[in-house]
């Protein structure tokens, strides 16, 4: 198995860059590594100026549609976005960043199932395998290495993905569940999320009654601030016309006449 080898020690065993890195108004010292002996496979980055067990750590596969192009289509960007805010706020934790663009099949093969979905109304999984491609090509064993490397005994895996739980725990760690919920930008997306969830993933129910109900909640709420926000203005107004009426009714001073 990957963490019996000495790659991952010997990634340690290397000078490794530190420095600060700001994000969001505030700083965290940050440690870069390479995921095994090259840079090939991905990174880990450490955040803070210690890591202790029990501390988070998310395991992320690359998304460039997600990430960079920040697509309404799935939820990778968003989930990254949530674990770096949880990490930040801990004041430490590791970022393991995988080179699985594609859920390891690659940039070709993802795009490729986004136009047999639109084509056919498949789901990325269903239309990977039509296409000839498994459903899931990733794998953790890379980043369980650098874990174990690291020391740690015990860790807060920011996922929902119960596959890298069970990889994390292969390898003796104690896992506590950490999900990432996010909501749906787009029907795309939802029809993903819930992809995701009849598969396995620690994910609430994305179906089109609950998301509406969400929206209806979410306009309410709004109309609701902007009737409130009326009602002070009217009630302002009446208070100034009531206060310049008394002046104007204010009877002379018989001293002054």
């Amino acid at each position: 198995m990957p963490w019996l080898d000495n790659t991952a020690h010997a990634a340690l065993g290397r000078s490794d860059p530190q420095h600060y890195v700001g994000r969001k108004g505030r700083k965290l010292r940050l440690r870069v590594l390479a995921v095994g002996d090259n840079d090939e496979h991905g990174h880990v980055l450490i955040f803070g100026d210690e890591l202790r067990d029990n501390c988070l750590v998310r395991i992320h596969s690359r998304c460039l549609y997600g990430e960079v192009l920040r697509s309404d289509d799935c939820d990778c960007g968003s989930e990254l976005d949530m674990a770096l805010d949880f990490i930040q706020d801990a004041g430490a934790g590791v970022l393991i960043y995988l080179e699985q663009e594609g859920r390891g099949a690659g940039l070709i093969a993802k795009a490729r199932g986004y136009q047999h979905g639109e084509r056919t109304g498949a789901d990325t999984f269903a239309s990977y395998l039509a296409l000839g491609y498994p459903a899931d090509l990733r794998t953790y064993d890379d980043a369980v290495a650098m874990l174990v490397a690291l020391g740690l005994r015990s860790v807060r895996l920011l996922t929902n993905n119960p596959e890298k739980v069970a990889a994390v725990r292969a390898a003796g760690l104690q896992v506590d569940l950490v999900p990432l919920h996010t909501s749906p930008r787009s029907e795309r997306a939802r029809r993903y999320l819930e992809a995701k969830r009849v598969r396995g993933h620690q994910l609430p129910s994305y179906n089109r009654p609950r998301l509406r109900l969400r929206e209806c909640r979410s306009w309410l709420r709004s109309r609701t601030m902007s009737v409130v926000i009326v009602a002070v203005m009217m009630g302002a107004m009446r208070t100034l016309s009531l206060l310049a009426g008394r002046r104007r009714r204010a009877p002379s001073n018989p001293c002054t006449a």
